[in-house]
């Protein structure tokens, strides 16, 4: 079945609520309203209500399905339990007032929303940066259990190939738990996309190949997955052709279950994780959809600025399945 097929079958019926905080972007607009009239989540776009029918008007979006919140003019009641529970997240770190401003940013009330349980989850960064969108995700609804980091994996599709390819967006470095996280987070995000998880742990070395603080440390993490998550199917260190290439994961892997058969691929930084997904995706002509942030608490979703209204679609589709 077609990704995004198979995702809509997933949600379809669900009745999950994802907000946009957004909501005054035509990009944005539409999109929610498309998912609405495809009765495949509840919308919650904020913003102006003035500029929004304006928006709406201008580019024939229809309004009627959603659910328009204006941050800036909430009801009095609702403003202060927000104020109240975000103070009490915060624990000392903002005071009262402090985090009366914090609300008056549309990303933050969003966020807010899914912490208090009003959505499912969101979907921003159409106008803001990425750190307007991760930071109040990581100060509020905030990392899983176990989970130190977030990071961002892709979805490799091309045909009937389908891979998941992390880090490629969030951490400059990582140490060798990091990676292990990774690894582990991005299993269960190649489970949400029907991909049974085969985790290979990249590094220029195959099983002692190569020597060096590097190759050290995939092969650290590798023993940190295993111990975290034993009945994964993962593997490292292992080289790219090692692990993707059944007839070299023989040769040079030949114990391996994994080599030569992954479809997870965790790098070891960010340098060749986003070097990597690029090439796949200029040279081998690989569709790459993300980036998918992994490790928090509630799916919170980072849009590029040069999105289009179907990306936009597409990622509140993704939003909604991680929240299942």
């Amino acid at each position: 079945m077609e990704l995004f097929d198979s995702l809509k079958q997933k949600i379809n019926g669900q009745n999950k609520t994802i907000v946009f905080p957004e909501g005054e972007d035509e990009r944005v607009l539409g999109a929610a309203s498309r998912l609405v009239a495809d009765g495949l989540v509840k919308a919650i776009v904020l913003g102006k209500q003035s500029q929004i029918e304006t928006t709406a008007t201008n580019h024939a979006i229809d309004l009627s399905q959603l659910t328009i919140l204006d941050p800036a003019q909430m009801p009095s009641d609702q403003h202060q339990a927000m104020l109240d529970a975000l103070v009490e997240r915060r624990k000392g770190k903002n005071t009262p007032e402090q985090a009366a401003e914090m609300l008056k940013d549309p990303n933050y009330v969003g966020t807010m929303m899914v912490y208090m349980g009003q959505a499912d989850g969101m979907v921003s960064g159409a106008v803001h940066a990425t750190g307007d969108t991760v930071r109040p995700a990581l100060q509020i609804i905030k990392t899983k259990a176990g989970v130190h980091r977030i990071s961002g994996a892709f979805i490799m599709q091309k045909g009937d190939e389908r891979y998941v390819f992390a880090d490629c967006a969030i951490n400059i470095e990582l140490d060798a738990a990091g990676m292990a996280e990774v690894a582990i987070e991005s299993a269960h995000t190649a489970k949400v996309f029907d991909i049974d998880p085969k985790v290979a742990m990249l590094s220029f070395s195959t099983k002692g190949s190569a020597k060096g603080d590097m190759v050290t440390k995939v092969q650290e993490a590798t023993a940190l997955a295993h111990e975290s998550a034993p009945d994964l199917p993962l593997d490292g260190e292992l080289q790219f052709d090692a692990a993707f290439v059944p007839n070299v994961g023989t040769q040079k892997a030949p114990d391996s279950k994994v080599a030569g058969h992954a479809n997870v691929f965790v790098f070891p930084e960010l340098q060749s994780g986003n070097i990597g997904y690029k090439i796949a995706q200029r040279f081998g002509g690989f569709e790459a959809i993300g980036p998918i942030l992994q490790g928090l608490n509630k799916p919170v979703s980072d849009l590029s600025r040069g999105c289009n209204e179907e990306d936009v679609y597409k990622v509140a589709i993704i939003t909604a399945a991680q929240s299942l």
